[in-house]
């Protein structure tokens, strides 16, 4: 185990990391996005952008997206390589707001991370759409982990925090329970060659309506190329 840092709420820090990475000339055969916060008070990254959509959805974007030469070099016909994103079952209520992605009109904590969550759905389905029409041997599903009894609750009413301390034991996952359908995405023979799939308990389920809509995944793509300042490749694919 090695360890490179990288803080998903700074472009800089990102393009950083993997600077450092690809220098090391390893191959890249798993990435799981799962960095975030959690119902923060209204403010910026360091960029300028809302924490929740900055960190949680445009910091993997950018990673993503820097990563993908390395992941499309390392997937072979028979072990594609594999990007799993951890979502959550909050991006049922999330709505995205195209015009105001940044919640600057009216800045909700639930709304702007059920937008980021929402968002990094309708990424990965952007995502495999592109690399399976340029023929790569890469992989992109999201994950619903469940509700997970970790330090992600610590900006919650204290009423919740209160609830989660009497109740987490019955009700909440341990981060090891939490953790095992990202790990089936990862490594399960079973997701050999599937991608654009909502994981849910190691099974594959339905994700909101709204994921689906194609039109809504190629403008989030194409925004999301502009706030973090890399070309748009989905405009070279039918």
């Amino acid at each position: 185990v090695e360890f490179l840092y990288c803080d998903l709420a700074s472009m800089k820090s990102i393009r950083q990391f993997v600077q450092q990475f690809k220098a090391k000339n390893c191959p890249l055969h798993v990435l799981v996005n799962n960095a975030g916060v959690m119902l923060v008070p209204e403010r910026k990254t360091e960029d300028g952008f809302e924490e929740h959509f900055g960190l949680n959805y445009l910091g993997h974007f950018l990673l993503t997206n820097l990563l993908l030469d390395k992941l499309k070099q390392s997937g072979t016909h028979s072990h594609n390589a594999r990007i799993i994103t951890v979502s959550s079952a909050t991006h049922y209520v999330g709505k995205l707001h195209l015009n105001d992605l940044q919640s600057r009109c009216s800045y909700s904590p639930h709304g702007a991370y059920a937008q980021s969550k929402l968002a990094l759905v309708l990424f990965t389905y952007q995502l495999q759409h592109l690399l399976t029409a340029t023929g790569s041997h890469v992989t992109a599903n999201v994950v619903d982990p469940g509700v997970v009894n970790t330090d992600l609750y610590k900006h919650v009413f204290w009423v919740i925090k209160v609830v989660k301390w009497m109740t987490a034991w019955l009700l909440f996952k341990t981060p090891e329970e939490g953790a095992s359908t990202t790990i089936y995405a990862a490594v399960s023979p079973e997701m050999e060659g599937a991608g654009g799939c909502y994981l849910y308990n190691e099974e594959r389920t339905k994700s909101a309506d709204v994921a689906y809509d194609e039109e809504l995944q190629r403008r989030l793509w194409t925004e999301s190329c502009m706030m973090v300042g890399i070309s748009d490749e989905s405009r070279r694919v039918p």
